[in-house]
């Protein structure tokens, strides 16, 4: 089963975008969002929401609802 952690991981590269600019646009640190990714750290709702509007996905696509 594919984790969220995955998801926005493939969901960035797909994008060609950096962790960086991906932390920017959800207005968090690099290190955090490297965090997210990696499962170090749970994905608050408001990162949650503004990666879904990045890459036009609903919120269920990236939780695999």
């Amino acid at each position: 089963m594919e984790i969220y952690q995955e998801r926005i991981r493939a969901l960035r590269e797909d994008h060609d975008l950096t962790q960086e600019q991906a932390a920017a646009y959800s207005g968090t640190s690099q290190t955090m969002y490297a965090r997210y990714e990696r499962g170090a750290n749970e994905l608050p709702l408001r990162h949650l929401i503004a990666l879904c509007r990045l890459y036009h996905v609903s919120s269920e696509q990236i939780l695999g609802i």
